[in-house]
């Protein structure tokens, strides 16, 4: 598959929303839904290979960094979110040589798919959605490593959001 992943993206607006999700993350969402399980396979290997772009950019300023090796991954992942004056979330990661191909997939489509989101609505997102992009069968093998993306985004939104309301109390 030879499309970049922007027009791979614009392929799923066509299909109807299921659900109450962004509507980037939609779009990705129904474009999965829309393959057969090799095109699938095939589209996932084609994100993982665009996870790179999702790398800080240099004189980006981040509100919190999370960089950490988990027992859950096989390498370092770092996670930076800047929350800019209209309360949207901008989410950048960076990943060790050795994290694998499933990872880098999920966080090339979280970090297209939550951009602009709220730190509460990435917070409040329910986590079905991962099935519906990446097919049952690879859920059941590698279950760990599919939700391991979204759920240090949500750490690191979580935590956000704790200190915006301590700072509001205080």
């Amino acid at each position: 598959m030879s499309k970049g992943c922007s027009k791979l993206d614009e392929a799923g607006a066509a299909r109807d929303s299921r659900g109450t999700y962004p509507g980037k993350l939609n779009k990705i969402i129904n474009l999965f839904e829309s393959l057969p399980e090799d095109e699938r396979r095939e589209t996932l290997v084609s994100y993982a290979d665009n996870a790179k772009k999702q790398e800080p950019r240099q004189h980006e300023n981040f509100d919190l960094v999370d960089v950490r090796k988990d027992e859950e991954c096989t390498d370092t992942v770092g996670v930076y979110l800047h929350v800019d004056e209209n309360g949207k979330a901008h989410i950048r990661m960076t990943l060790g040589p050795e994290v694998q191909t499933l990872t880098r997939s999920m966080t090339a489509i979280l970090c297209k798919g939550l951009e602009g989101s709220t730190p509460q609505e990435i917070l409040d997102l329910p986590s079905d959605f991962v099935r519906r992009i990446v097919g049952g069968e690879l859920v059941r093998i590698r279950s760990q490593t599919v939700y391991y993306v979204l759920t240090r985004i949500k750490s690191i939104c979580k935590v956000w959001l704790d200190r915006q309301r301590m700072a509001a109390v205080a």
